[in-house]
């Protein structure tokens, strides 16, 4: 823990860098009415910090900017978001009185005006669907070794598959079957493999064995994974000065499984804000991502984000994702219901 000194030069500092992208001396943070201190104090907490790693100096003689550890001590000490000015608040309002069309348009929609409005690369990611449940599931014997299992899905579809049997078995092991069958996968979704117990005749376990099997490898239902929808990559061109790094960065937001896959390990983390290394990707080092989930009828359907450099306006940030993924999801809720 930083004493309340230090944390407010720290503070200082961040707030600076972040205004100028310059680092920042120890006459600029002495000129600072709150703080009441001398630059010859400042220059030695600054040294102090930059000891314990939340600060470093680029050039000899030169200021000291953020490090990831000062940036999170930072982040970490903002209480709540920062407050949209006006003009924004009503671009939102705007935006959202406005959007209508299919899930996919007001997905693209979204992470295009999150973008302007943040001025960052924005990110909205639709998860992937649940799969379709079994609403029924029955064997029906065509044939002495023929026979076919059919399962109603909770989407209205129907999954049907046909079995070749080796053995021939009895109208009620046929019946005793499909029973067992639907005791165990009724309300179970279509897809995923569920161990059935056995019952006490060999021939009835294998005639659920491979109506299971067919239910599970040849469901007809798609493998929707998640949708994700990128506003404002060419941004990424003005946030950095290295072109290697902008190319780096323009490479992962084209990657939607490494996007889908970071963004979830951020919010299993219990994160809204993920500075630099801590997303533990090489290529994003100098950008942070911040991210809040959005809700459809109360469950959570997916993700709003933005990407930026480490020297992110976070206050604002937060804002704004935390305005944009509540009325993402109010709009979205209000729209199935009118479905």
């Amino acid at each position: 823990m930083l004493d309340d000194r230090k944390a407010a030069i720290l503070k200082a500092i961040v707030e600076e860098y972040i205004q100028t992208a310059q680092p920042v001396g120890s006459m600029v943070v002495a000129r600072i009415p709150e703080l009441s201190v001398s630059s010859a104090t400042v220059r030695n907490e600054m040294g102090a910090l930059e000891r314990e790693g939340y600060l470093a100096q680029p050039h000899t003689s030169a200021g000291r900017i953020p490090t990831d550890k000062g940036y999170r001590f930072f982040v970490d000490s903002i209480t709540e978001p920062g407050r949209l000015d006006p003009v924004q608040s009503q671009q939102i309002r705007k935006f959202f009185a406005t959007a209508h069309g299919e899930l996919e348009r007001m997905l693209a929609d979204t992470s295009r005006f999150l973008s302007g409005l943040t001025d960052y690369a924005a990110v909205v990611v639709r998860h992937s669907a649940d799969p379709a449940r079994i609403r029924s599931v029955q064997i029906v014997g065509l044939a002495p070794r023929v026979a076919v299992v059919v399962a109603i899905l909770g989407s209205g579809a129907v999954d049907k598959h046909t079995l070749e049997l080796a053995d021939e078995p009895s109208e009620a092991q046929v019946a005793a079957a499909s029973s067992h069958l639907a005791a165990h996968l009724t309300g179970e979704p279509v897809g995923r493999w569920m161990a059935i117990p056995p019952t006490d005749d060999p021939l009835v376990d294998r005639l659920v064995g491979i109506a299971n099997a067919a239910l599970t490898h040849g469901s007809g239902e798609p493998d929707e994974g998640p949708q994700v929808f990128v506003g404002g990559a060419a941004r990424m061109a003005t946030a950095f000065d290295a072109v290697s790094t902008i190319r780096q960065v323009l490479d992962i937001l084209e990657q939607q499984f490494v996007l889908v896959t970071l963004i979830r390990d951020i919010l299993d983390r219990g994160l809204s804000v993920a500075i630099g290394t801590e997303h533990g990707l090489q290529p994003l080092a100098d950008c942070s991502i911040v991210v809040a989930p959005y809700e459809i009828e109360g469950e959570r359907a997916g993700t709003v984000g933005i990407l930026g450099p480490t020297r992110m306006h976070y206050e604002q940030a937060l804002a704004a994702v935390a305005v944009v993924s509540k009325r993402l999801g109010q709009a979205l809720s209000e729209g199935t219901r009118e479905g």
